[in-house]
């Protein structure tokens, strides 16, 4: 497929930014500001991955807050740091799903470069059930981790008690990021775009952030119904 010379620099670029917003995370974090909720040293890194310099901002003036070393230092870590805006702790909880997609993506996709399989004649279709799956049993796998130790449940409970809190939202988020990769396949290049090139990766960042608002309403409704914790 022809791609213009702008647009497969741009994809570098921000492909290139989201990689050191990364990196700068991750060293942040192994210099010891580790989150006090062990799953979220690893949700933050994966957010930059497609929000770069937004998840970057959004670390340092929200993540830090939750480290252990900065409880500690709010006197001597007896004291729980203030209560976020509820449109924060909305937009961690979707990023919090998000990360699991991210990964379960990753994962699918470049297991199908390497194994390709058709749905229905087409690649696309292959990917959003691979992708799905993949992405749900991370997502579960994020959400047990996180509500299991906050609620102290059995296996079996934080197991059921995960798939309450994070099927609608996992969900949700795969329907925002589909949605913009069949816009880009089927209206803007009009074929498929191959996985192992700049331009679908950075495509993968906006189905991404697509994803992260169509989950944010229901992530809303989670927390305000109890059934998701938050963070």
């Amino acid at each position: 497929m022809h791609v213009p010379f702008w647009l497969n620099l741009l994809a570098v670029v921000s492909l290139g930014i989201a990689g050191l917003c990364c990196g700068i995370i991750v060293a942040d974090i192994l210099r010891g500001n580790r989150q006090k909720m062990w799953i979220m040293n690893v949700v933050w890194p994966v957010t930059a991955l497609y929000a770069g310099p937004l998840a970057l901002a959004s670390y340092f003036s929200v993540g830090r807050l939750a480290t252990v070393r900065h409880r500690q230092a709010v006197n001597g870590g007896e004291a729980d740091p203030p209560e976020k805006p509820f449109w924060q702790a909305v937009g961690l909880a979707a990023t919090h799903c998000g990360a699991g997609c991210t990964l379960g993506d990753l994962v699918a996709e470049w297991a199908l470069f390497v194994f390709p399989l058709t749905f229905f004649g087409r690649p696309i279709f292959a990917s959003w059930g691979i992708d799905y799956l993949v992405a749900f049993s991370l997502g579960i796998a994020f959400q047990y981790f996180t509500i299991v130790p906050m609620r102290g449940l059995s296996p079996v409970r934080g197991i059921i008690a995960s798939l309450k809190a994070d099927t609608l939202s996992l969900t949700c988020w795969q329907v925002g990021m589909y949605g913009w990769m069949a816009v880009a396949t089927f209206l803007i290049f009009g074929e498929e775009i191959p996985k192992d090139t700049p331009l679908f990766w950075f495509m993968m960042q906006l189905a991404m952030i697509a994803g992260f608002l169509t989950a944010f309403p229901i992530n809303w409704w989670l927390l305000k119904k109890g059934i998701k914790e938050k963070m």
